[in-house]
Parts: C-alpha cells; sequence; structure tokens
C-alpha cells in the first residue's frame, strides 16, 4: 500500500522548504520525479521536499473550489498517482449534497447542481408540520448550513427522521421497532447510521446519517459545537444552560463522578517533525481545556504506527500521585521525540484498540465497581488508512462489549470518537468506530492539523456558564482574552472626571472600591467600559453599609477605608465571550470548581488556606486601561505580606497623609491586605485610577479575586516615571474579600443576582 498521506495538508506558509506555482520556479532543484505535467487548471501546487524521493505535492485551490486531484507522492522517481496526459488536475467547483430529496414537500429553485453560496427553501404540503431550516445555504465546506428539513406529520410513535440531503431512505413507517435504512448518491460516502430503529421512548436509535463527498470537510465551529458542548455547560458547576437544545455530544459527568479519557495520535510514516509537535500541542490544549472544569479526568496518552506506544498509561496516572499532576503529563508529553516512534512506520489501528482494551481490562479487574461506575472517553486523531493489524472494528467492538455489557442502560458510558485529520481521509472505514447516538455526532473530519488546533481554541469561546469563572488566555492578536474581567469605570463631575477600576463578578455585577463615589453621584453619570464597542448601562451602585470615610476623624484619621468595596449593577446581564467573563470570587461553589475540590472540601476556610496560606502571596494587580482599548497598559505586580511580614506593612499605614494616631491596627484591620515596601522584595505600587481593580492571585491556571485595591501610604507615581517600585515605607492596603463583613455583603447581592446569574456562596 502506498505510504499514507495523513496530517500533511499544510499551511502554506508552515511547510518548509515549500516550492509553490509552475515548475519552471523550481529549475534549481533537482529530485528524481518528473517536473513536467504537474500543472493545475486555475490553481496552483507545493512541495514538501521538491522533487526527492518521498515528497508530497499539493495542490492547491481558492475557496469555493476543490482540487480533482488532492495531492501526489513521489516514489522511485515517479509521482504517484499517475494522472492523464490529456488532462490535467482541475479546480471544480464545490457543490452541496442534492436537498431535492425532502418528502411531502417543496425545494426551490430547482437545480441539478447546488453551488457555493446557492440558496435553497423548503415548505411543506398541507396537512404536514414542518421541523428545521426553513433556508439553507451552500457553504464552502460542501455542507448546507442549518438541520435537516421534514415534513411529518407526527402520528407514529416516533417523529419522521427525514431524508438528509444527498441521501434516499427506506422504510415510511415509524413506530416501536420499526427500522429506516439510508444510503448516499454513488460519489458520496454515508457518515453516520446506514440502519435506525425506532425505540420505546420515542427516540432513533444511532445518529442521523450525513452524506460527505471527497472535498467535504467539518469547520472548527461545527466540531467545537458538536464535540465540546459538554465542556461548555455539563462539566461546569453551574449548568445553567441544560434548557437550551444543545446539539452534539454532550460528556455528561456528575459531581465527584469519574472520568478516563484515552487520546491517541497517529504518528505513522506521513507525518512530519513540524506535524508531530503540533500534534502534540493539540493533545496538550484539549487537555487544558477540560482542565478549566471543576473534575479531575484520569488520562492516557499513546501514539500509534506500526506498534502502540504510551506515553502516560491509566494505571500509571491512577496510582502514581506524581504522574497526576499536569504539568508532569505535559513534561512526559514534551520529553516523547519524534524519533522515539523508530523505523516502523506502518499504520496499525487494530493495535491501537487492542492497547486500549487491555488498559481498560486491567481497569475493571483492578475495581470492577468503580469501572461500572466511570465514563469511558476515547479520542483517536487518524485517517483511518490502516495498512497492516487487520480491521480494527472488531477490536472496537470488544470495547464495547466490555464497557456497555449488552445493557442498552450503559451505552452513555462509553464515548468513541474519531478525528479524521487530513485530505484523504477514509470515511468509510472509520464510520465503525465511533459511537452512534441520536442528535449526537462522532466522527469528524477537518483538512489538517491546524483546523484542530482551532476546534480546541474555540471549546469554551462561547461558553456561557458563569461556573467557569476565572479563565484567561494569552493570545498575541487579542491582548483582551488575558484580562476578560477587567473594567474601568468613571463617573462625571464636572469640571472633571473619577477613575477607577473594578471587576466583572457575575454577567450583571462589577466590584469596585467604595470611594469611587461620592454623594450626588447618579447611575446616569456612571459610564463602564468593559469589552471594546460593547455599551452597557447602569442600574445602580451599591455601597458596602459599614463604609464611613468619617467614622474616625475624632481618632485622628482623616480617612477611613475599612469595608471600602462597592457593588455596579447593570441594568442587563452581559453575554459571555472569551473577551468578557467573570473573575472567580473565593467562598462559592464556583471557585470552588476552579480549585478542583470536591463538595465536602468546599469551604471558605478552605479557599483561604489555598490561596493565602503563605507569608508571601504573590498577586497582582491592573492599572488603568491604554486609551481607546479594553486591555491595562501595566499589571503591577506584588507579594501580600502577611505572618512575621505582616506587622511591619501595617505599621507603615501611620506615615500616610492626614493620619496621626498611635496604634497602627486602628487604621489598618484584619479586614485589609497589605503589599509594598522592600523587605524581602519590592512591589509594584498603585496609581491614581488604580483604586477598586480586582487584586487576584493565579490558581491551577484560574484567576480568583482575593482584594481590592483601596488606598496607599504615599502617591510616588510622576508623569514621567508612572510605574515606580515600592520604597521602604511605601505600602498599599486591600480590602480582603475573606472577611466575613464583606463576604456577608457579596453573598446578599451576587447570591440573589435575578438579571444574571447568581453565585453559590457557602
Amino acid at each position: 500500500m502506498e505510504c499514507k498521506q495523513w496530517l500533511n495538508c499544510l499551511m502554506l506558509a508552515m511547510i518548509c522548504p515549500l516550492v509553490a506555482g509552475a515548475p519552471s520556479s523550481m529549475s534549481k532543484r533537482h529530485g528524481s520525479c518528473s517536473k513536467e505535467n504537474l500543472n493545475m487548471t486555475g490553481g496552483s501546487f507545493v512541495l514538501s521536499q521538491g522533487y526527492s524521493d518521498g515528497s508530497v505535492l499539493r495542490y492547491i485551490c481558492e475557496d469555493g473550489y476543490y482540487p480533482s486531484v488532492q495531492s501526489r507522492r513521489c516514489q522511485y522517481g515517479l509521482w504517484t498517482p499517475k494522472t492523464s496526459t490529456r488532462k490535467a488536475p482541475q479546480c471544480k467547483k464545490v457543490t452541496c449534497p442534492n436537498p431535492r430529496v425532502l418528502e411531502n414537500g417543496e425545494v426551490t429553485p430547482y437545480k441539478d447542481r447546488y453551488y457555493v453560496n446557492d440558496t435553497t427553501t423548503y415548505s411543506c404540503h398541507s396537512d404536514y408540520k414542518f421541523r428545521g431550516s426553513a433556508v439553507r445555504v451552500c457553504k464552502p465546506n460542501g455542507k448546507w448550513s442549518g438541520s435537516t428539513p421534514i415534513c411529518g406529520r407526527d402520528s407514529d410513535h416516533c417523529p419522521d427522521p427525514g431524508v438528509p440531503p444527498g441521501s434516499s431512505r427506506t422504510g415510511h413507517i415509524f413506530n416501536i421497532d420499526d427500522k429506516v435504512t439510508y444510503r448516499c448518491d454513488s460519489s458520496l460516502t454515508l457518515i453516520g447510521s446506514k440502519e435506525r430503529v425506532c425505540q420505546d421512548g420515542g427516540q432513533w436509535s444511532g445518529t442521523e446519517p450525513q452524506c460527505y463527498a471527497d472535498f467535504t470537510y467539518d469547520t472548527p465551529e461545527e466540531v467545537s459545537e458538536a464535540f465540546s458542548s459538554s465542556l461548555k455547560s455539563n462539566l461546569a458547576v453551574s449548568q445553567q444552560d441544560e434548557e437550551k437544545d444543545q446539539h452534539g455530544k454532550k460528556i455528561t459527568l456528575d459531581q465527584g463522578g469519574k472520568l478516563d479519557i484515552y487520546i491517541a495520535v497517529d504518528a505513522s510514516d506521513s507525518i512530519d517533525e513540524e506535524d508531530f509537535i503540533k500534534a502534540k500541542h493539540i493533545i496538550r490544549k484539549l487537555i487544558e481545556q477540560i482542565s478549566y472544569y471543576d473534575v479531575s479526568p484520569n488520562y492516557e496518552i499513546l501514539m500509534f504506527a506500526t506498534d502502540v506506544t504510551r506515553i502516560i498509561s491509566m494505571r500509571d496516572f491512577k496510582s502514581n500521585e506524581k504522574a497526576r499532576n499536569l504539568t508532569q503529563v505535559f513534561e512526559s508529553l514534551d520529553s516523547f521525540k519524534y524519533d522515539d516512534k523508530g523505523d516502523r512506520t506502518g499504520t496499525n489501528i487494530a493495535k491501537l484498540y487492542s492497547a486500549i482494551f487491555e488498559s481498560l481490562k486491567l481497569e475493571e479487574q483492578n475495581n470492577t465497581s468503580s469501572f461500572l461506575e466511570t465514563q469511558h472517553v476515547i479520542i483517536v486523531f487518524t485517517d483511518g488508512q490502516a495498512n497492516m493489524g487487520g480491521n480494527p472494528v472488531p477490536k472496537v467492538e470488544q470495547i464495547k462489549h466490555l464497557v456497555i455489557k449488552n445493557d442498552p442502560k450503559r451505552e452513555k458510558k462509553l464515548d468513541l470518537y474519531v478525528f479524521g485529520v487530513g485530505t484523504d481521509v477514509n470515511k468509510e472505514d472509520l464510520s465503525g468506530m465511533v459511537s452512534e447516538r441520536d442528535k449526537e455526532k462522532y466522527f469528524f473530519k477537518l483538512p489538517n492539523l491546524d483546523e484542530v488546533q482551532k476546534t480546541f481554541d474555540h471549546m469554551i469561546d462561547e461558553s456561557t456558564s458563569v461556573g467557569l469563572c476565572g479563565i484567561h488566555h494569552y493570545d498575541k492578536d487579542n491582548n483582551r482574552r488575558a484580562y476578560p474581567w477587567l473594567t474601568q469605570i468613571n463617573v462625571a463631575r464636572p469640571p472633571q472626571s473619577s477613575n477607577c477600576m473594578g471587576s466583572l463578578v457575575t454577567s450583571s455585577y462589577i466590584l469596585t472600591a467604595a470611594h469611587c463615589f461620592k454623594e450626588g453621584d447618579t447611575p446616569e453619570r456612571i459610564s463602564v467600559t468593559l469589552e471594546k464597542g460593547l455599551a452597557v448601562k447602569v442600574e445602580k451602585y451599591i455601597l458596602h453599609p459599614d463604609y464611613d470615610i468619617t467614622a474616625k476623624q475624632h481618632m485622628g484619621i482623616k480617612e477611613y477605608y475599612e469595608f471600602d468595596v462597592a457593588l455596579i449593577q447593570l441594568k442587563e446581564a452581559v453575554p459571555m465571550s472569551v473577551n468578557l467573563r467573570p473573575i472567580c470570587v473565593p467562598c462559592t461553589r464556583e471557585t470552588n470548581g476552579a480549585l478542583k475540590l470536591s463538595d465536602s472540601d468546599g469551604t471558605c476556610k478552605k479557599h483561604e488556606e489555598l490561596l493565602m496560606s503563605n507569608e508571601l502571596v504573590e498577586a497582582s494587580f491592573t492599572s488603568q486601561m491604554e486609551p481607546r482599548t479594553d486591555v491595562p497598559r501595566k499589571i503591577r505586580n506584588i507579594t501580600i505580606k502577611r505572618g512575621k511580614y505582616r506587622d511591619a506593612c501595617v505599621e507603615d499605614a501611620k506615615k500616610a497623609a492626614g493620619i496621626n494616631v498611635t496604634h497602627a491596627k486602628d487604621l489598618v484591620t484584619d479586614n485589609f491586605l497589605c503589599s509594598g515596601g522592600t523587605e524581602p522584595s519590592t512591589d509594584n505600587v498603585a496609581c491614581k485610577g488604580d483604586s477598586g481593580g480586582a487584586t487576584y492571585v493565579n490558581k491551577k491556571g484560574r484567576m480568583i479575586q482575593v482584594g481590592v485595591v483601596s488606598w496607599g501610604v504615599k502617591d510616588i507615581c510622576t508623569k514621567g516615571k508612572p510605574d515606580p517600585l515600592s520604597q521602604a515605607h511605601t505600602r498599599d492596603y486591600h480590602i480582603n474579600l475573606f472577611s466575613e463583613e464583606i463576604q456577608e455583603f457579596l453573598k446578599e447581592h451576587l447570591g440573589n443576582d435575578d438579571i444574571g446569574h447568581p453565585l453559590s456562596f457557602f
């Protein structure tokens, strides 16, 4: 069998060396294959290794077109496959499957072929009820937008399952145990269930079929929605979107449930070293995305070619505490080098599933009751073109029998996914290697690893679960993603405005400092900057009831800042996205999930232990935003002084202007956190306009707010030096969110948020 061509459809800029265009541009290269008769009508080509043996020639067309020949490989001085000498390869228009298969209805307009951007509309004959999309558009990936139109009477036990574009159906009675079968037009491949059975509960077995052409593929957005809807809602602490119609697979996991995930990547001959590195990065990205949620899955990671190599085994992961650390997982992944797979470069998919079966069997023998309670997820990246080891489907059936044990109620305990990657994916062979369940999808086809990467980048981009607080990404193309909770507040007081910072803590509340507001300020005077271009209106602001800046003037304290916190309530909840997401608030179930704590371990005291146990706690807050942007100009890094360092930090408060007290603790109570000074190191300091911002720590990859920037001993920020380091006696004080009085205030309002999504306080 020819060497496989999996994962070698690369972006032009990522193939090195790249050779594009007409053969004349390659006149200086010397290789073993001819430079003649390689051009494509309407397109171009790239070469991975010039004309030398083993080089892959990949044809490229503009959007909306596909190459009649996807690729060729230089082998023994010949390009394979051979092409006709009379007709050169050409770019053809992408078409979508025939939509005129709608039964009991009309499709307009009538065409022999439907091309990209063609629009179709659907309607039913009288006495038939319409379901699905009434208008569909042919997309550049060869698929129709929306969902399959269906005209049914819904008079049988199961609803009419419809006829997807490009297919035909046998069977028109839909009562219990009735079957329908599907086939695709001769040029198309059926993905999904060829046969479906009407079940007792009124649902169809299997999954709706789709008819794919060779050029059809799934977009990262489609794959993300279908594959990761679980990661967007069901694994979150707050499953607030349960009533929404979430099409696609949901990995359902009860709180405290067990989840074993097997991830396998094809590392056979056609993958070059650059793609091999990409594949490892994709595994890492997937695990990182899962780690945002309040579950801690167990992992097995495998690379396969002729043989199978376990980079991480399920048994080691469960039995070795060190192996369970994700940092250790990533180190093991990084240490597995391209040459470690050796010279055995075949593709033995059957052996892969045999290896996974062995691991599953070992888990069952080790603890049968736990095995029965566990949800098992298998994710394989390959093109399915096995060239040794026989048919892998019987091995997959062994896995199904082991987990499901012929009990239909246990079907949901096993999820079998396959990502077909590359332009030569053998779709039909892969169809027997995935799960089949109603309204769920387990097989995905993507043209290259870059598109797989985009899929996992999208996994939580549109999540609306407030349970996923504190998530952030460092993205060089979108700096806002690193600070999605960041808020700047402006209060108009002619002739001069006042600026403060704040943090989004729910979808409709912003936490800031009470001293940012003065008597006479009205909601109309307050403007809030969140994500660039997003206009929000303020309903009201709420000061902590015990905040009183004049409370201790009789004691020689001109301005007293205890309980210096306030909440701004927005008129409407803001939509969650990668650019707009709450920071975590301690002593809530949402933060419990971020810290990977069980319900029984979730206490305010436990949160404080995890976040504030050291004498020096590394933390940060932000400066004001850059002009006309939604990102901070500066990240200010500090150490919160506790233990033996706190007394000196508190004592320096007496050096502030307008202060004349004997005991510093009359000024700085336990309701404050303290930073600054020069021992044991210097900190960044707060400047004018930084008040009200979140003082936060990074824990387990999540940003958790522990304080609110309140006041400082001395303003040492100058126009020429806006970011100075602290001096010996310059200190900043932050309202402590672990304070019992502060927690009561937050719980009263954030726990009863009737506009957005309330937090669940302990």
